[in-house]
């Protein structure tokens, strides 16, 4: 044996256990949820191959339209918000203002925190009666809202419970300042541009790779929001104002045990993600600067 495949064969050997566990989790798993989605699989019973059925019925099923619509409100929401915000924060961050690494630090936090935990504790600050924002709002004579319980506040309560992930993103909009060339704000002082125009024509178009990622995780994620609207709202309540994508998935695997159908809207939630990526992607190419382009 040659020395080269001995060492091609010590490679294999340490990558093995992740090459397994790809194949057991998700290889094996994305292949049998192909074939269940073209099955009547009720979980009890074996599965019946029914063809394209699935897809048919997800054409005229009003719920599956309706998850859609809120999954596209909440991912929008957080995705526009999400990047204007962690944007603002590393551009101040980065004004080396006295305690900056200290709330940088605060910012990261929350990521750290587990969803479903997080989600309880924001739970109680919408809380109608006992919540801190409605308590603050009684200060200054208004009377809060029922975040949670009215179908007008429900959806964008959501959204402004996604912004309290921002660290990640505003992590990496910081790393993208910190590689903008010194030149270039330069050349722009000798220019005469103030604040906002250096901001807006050499910041921006410098960083704008680093919010193109940031702007196609955020969709994603939106688009797969699950245990936030699963912990905070009555199974995607009220009146459905907060059944997302996921959820109704879930709904449709588990308690209605339709399986079959259940792998057919995944399969579609998949590929739409794929297809937004693909829109961005292509779109980016008129906005995105990419200095070795």
């Amino acid at each position: 044996m040659t020395s080269d495949r001995r060492q091609q064969l010590h490679g294999l050997l340490w990558i093995s256990p992740w090459i397994i566990g790809t194949i057991a989790f998700l290889a094996i798993p994305v292949a049998m949820s192909a074939y269940y989605s073209l099955t009547d699989y009720s979980l009890i019973e074996s599965p019946v191959p029914i063809g394209l059925d699935n897809y048919k019925e997800i054409t005229h099923d009003p719920v599956f339209w309706l998850s859609l619509k809120n999954t596209a409100a909440y991912a929008l929401g957080c995705t526009i918000l999400g990047t204007i915000v962690s944007v603002l924060i590393a551009v101040l961050l980065e004004q080396r203002l006295r305690g900056s690494n200290l709330v940088r630090a605060i910012v990261f936090l929350p990521t750290l925190i587990p969803v479903v935990s997080a989600s309880i504790g924001w739970l109680w600050l919408y809380n109608g009666q006992y919540g801190l924002f409605n308590a603050l709002l009684a200060r200054l004579h208004i009377r809060g809202p029922d975040w949670l319980g009215d179908a007008h506040w429900a959806m964008p309560s959501l959204i402004i419970m996604g912004m309290w992930v921002v660290g990640s993103a505003v992590v990496i909009c910081t790393a993208a300042l910190r590689e903008v060339p010194v030149s270039l704000y330069e050349a722009a002082d000798l220019d005469g541009m103030g604040p906002w125009s250096r901001f807006r024509h050499v910041t921006l178009p410098m960083i704008s790779p680093a919010i193109l990622f940031n702007a196609i995780m955020a969709a994603i994620w939106g688009l797969q929001v699950f245990a936030v609207p699963l912990v905070m709202t009555p199974k995607g309540g009220p009146g459905n104002a907060t059944l997302v994508y996921s959820m109704y998935v879930f709904k449709c695997a588990f308690e209605y045990g339709r399986m079959g159908y259940a792998s057919a809207l995944a399969w579609i939630q998949f590929l739409l993600a794929i297809a937004l990526t693909a829109a961005a992607l292509w779109a980016a190419r008129r906005f995105v600067h990419y200095r070795n382009a």
